[in-house]
């Protein structure tokens, strides 16, 4: 796979990158470079959705976990939509379910990146963990 397969859209001002059905070693460098450059597009909060997603390796995790981080660092977010058994059960295994917020939809991530200050939205995420559309 190439960096092509990776896009991104804006949505309510928001950078939503859509996500193929596999993310492994092979094109986790790319998902890396969307990330980046959706990130640049937005105010500090970005969606990664991974709906679509079955299968991702511990490349991909890592990819995610560090775009989290950086987004953090930068006063906003890193959401995710999950919705595939396999990839909750790699993200529930390695405890990244309660580090990154991850939502069952994309209206419900789209919710919660709204033109709020981050710092509220992690207060807000911190109280709600497990509760309505997360997934938990």
């Amino acid at each position: 796979m190439d960096d092509n397969e990776f896009t991104f859209e804006m949505v309510d001002g928001v950078p939503v990158l859509a996500a193929p059905e596999e993310i492994d070693v092979t094109n986790a460098p790319g998902l890396r470079s969307a990330l980046l450059a959706a990130a640049a597009h937005g105010h500090g909060t970005l969606v990664a959705d991974l709906s679509q997603t079955r299968f991702c390796d511990s490349s991909a995790l890592h990819t995610l976990l560090a775009a989290h981080k950086r987004a953090q660092a930068e006063g906003g977010d890193l959401l995710l939509v999950l919705r595939s058994a396999p990839v909750l059960r790699v993200f529930a295994i390695t405890g990244a379910d309660r580090l990154i917020p991850n939502f069952t939809s994309l209206a419900d991530a789209l919710a919660q990146a709204g033109p709020e200050d981050s710092a509220a939205k992690n207060a807000d995420l911190a109280g709600q963990h497990g509760a309505g559309g997360r997934v938990g």
